[in-house]
């Protein structure tokens, strides 16, 4: 299963050629996680947040630009003891590929500042979003 969020490109995220600026896909990128996150823990809330990021990666494959709703698709990658990877398949109107990215995330402890094994709950939800391969 994947998990969609769709975005759209604001005139100011484009840069001097037209097209969106490889820095704003991040930004996309973030917002796809903190909504897949909210997915994973609908009870999860600033006060109480326990995911970090360990890394993320961007491959630009074709351009994107100005007033395009652009579709993310999340999956998880891996699955580790107290960490997993994420990825994410960016789609413009034509449902083309337009970006990937991916991104590890660690459950984190804020008051011990250290990494933590991921509940069986959180477990259990990712696996239902878990991908066997990913597209190229």
């Amino acid at each position: 299963m994947k998990f969609e969020t769709n975005v759209k490109v604001r005139f100011c995220e484009t840069d001097a050629l037209g097209h969106l600026n490889n820095v704003s896909y991040f930004i996309y990128l973030e917002e796809a996680r903190v909504e897949f996150f909210k997915k994973l823990n609908p009870d999860m809330t600033i006060e109480n947040w326990n995911i970090i990021l360990a890394s993320t990666s961007c491959d630009f494959i074709k351009q994107a630009y100005f007033d395009e709703i652009l579709s993310i698709e999340t999956s998880v990658e891996k699955i580790g003891t107290s960490s997993f990877h994420i990825v994410h398949e960016v789609f413009n109107p034509a449902k083309e590929v337009v970006a990937r990215g991916r991104a590890a995330v660690v459950h984190f402890d804020f008051n011990s500042q250290s990494s933590q094994p991921l509940p069986d709950l959180m477990k259990e939800r990712l696996n239902k979003y878990y991908l066997e391969k990913i597209s190229n």
